[in-house]
């Protein structure tokens, strides 16, 4: 007898002990508890250690974090009748643990459904270009609607995405079709715009190659005129001078030396081959004059010698070849330089005198001597 009371006992405490380890609770600090005793709801449960009437009590725990539900592939058709098909992810949270559990069978399930029915027609109302670059506006409406629909069964959806937007075979090959198309016209567009510019660009650079072309010939034509004017001048002013010098020089000749010059002179023009000779004063007077110089046949006075001496300074200022050399040194470095004509004939004026300069100083120079 002792030892069936014994067995008993034990039995019994053990019992005790597995009802009231039933009647213990833990909510983890991620979750609400609801307790629901004989079939009457109690309240919420805090998180941490709880105990409750075992057998009659039922604690029901509900997760308040962020779950993310993915929303299966369907095929949808577009408003432009193409087939595509679209899935998308869904981030819900549970606010009110009561209403998730009381107002809907499996709040999971049916907002992948309610997210499934809503996408359908949401797509359904756009064209398949519009669904591929407004996907911002697909997430938003489709959020918008949701939210909506779940704030009754205490579910709040934070966020919504399409994951993936793929058409058909036939559509994805179009697509791939267009997309070359458009990207041939855009390069055919690109190229011609390119051959356009480089014609114009090419055309320009030759109109300015000819316009600097002229302008250098220009620039050229008025040097080489400068300079042959200058030329002509410097050989002008050499022949008055020459001349000059010869009218003096001729002053303290007397007849005699032009005699004999004269007889020079014919010498000269019988050396050469011309089968006519016409000469440009009275030969029966030259010889005339000659053979009264050689045979002394007509008594002549001595004839007068020569008044003065000119004075030295009647050559004028002559320019030496040094300063010729340095003046045309000057004139190439100015043509260099693309120097202006009026600044050439400037430079021209400040190295050299003009002819009519040099003919007033030798006719001073004369007036001086006589």
């Amino acid at each position: 007898m002792a030892v069936l009371e014994t067995i008993i006992t034990v039995f019994l405490i053990i019992a005790i002990v597995i009802i009231f380890a039933r009647g213990v609770v833990i909510i983890q600090p991620y979750e609400q508890g609801l307790s629901i005793r004989l079939g009457r709801y109690i309240g919420r449960m805090n998180p941490g250690f709880r105990w409750v009437f075992p057998l009659i009590t039922n604690v029901v725990k509900m997760d308040l974090r962020t779950q993310v539900m993915d929303v299966p592939s369907q095929e949808v058709i577009t408003k432009d009748n193409s087939p595509t098909n679209v899935d998308a992810i869904v981030y819900i949270r549970v606010i009110d643990p009561e209403k998730a559990f009381f107002e809907v069978a499996n709040y999971r399930m049916a907002t992948v459904a309610l997210a499934q029915t809503s996408l359908r027609g949401i797509i359904g109302d756009m064209e398949l270009d519009e669904i591929l670059y407004n996907r911002d506006i697909i997430n938003t409406k489709l959020r918008d609607i949701l939210d909506r629909e779940t704030d009754q069964w205490g579910v709040k959806v934070e966020r919504v995405e399409i994951k993936e937007v793929d058409p058909v075979g036939a559509v994805k090959q179009a697509m791939t079709e267009q997309t070359a198309a458009e990207r041939a016209r855009r390069a055919a567009i690109l190229r011609a715009d390119g051959e356009k510019r480089s014609a114009i660009l090419k055309a320009e650079g030759t109109k300015r190659s000819m316009i600097l072309e002229a302008e250098g010939d220009r620039q050229s034509k008025v040097l080489r005129a400068e300079g042959e004017r200058i030329s002509r001048i410097l050989q002008a002013q050499g022949e008055a001078q020459s001349l000059r010098i010869l009218s003096v020089g001729a002053r303290p000749l007397d007849r005699r030396a032009i005699t004999v010059l004269s007889l020079d002179a014919l010498k000269t023009m019988a050396d050469g081959q011309a089968t006519k000779i016409i000469f440009p004063f009275e030969v029966s007077s030259l010889m005339k004059q000659a053979a009264r110089f050689l045979g002394a046949t007509d008594e002549e006075g001595e004839m007068p010698g020569p008044t003065g001496v000119p004075e030295t300074d009647i050559l004028g200022t002559i320019p030496t070849a040094d300063e010729v050399r340095e003046i045309l040194k000057e004139m190439d470095t100015t043509i260099k330089t693309e120097i202006s004509v009026d600044e050439l004939k400037d430079i021209s004026r400040s190295r050299k005198k003009t002819g009519s300069e040099l003919v007033e100083e030798i006719e001073g120079s004369v007036g001086k001597g006589e």
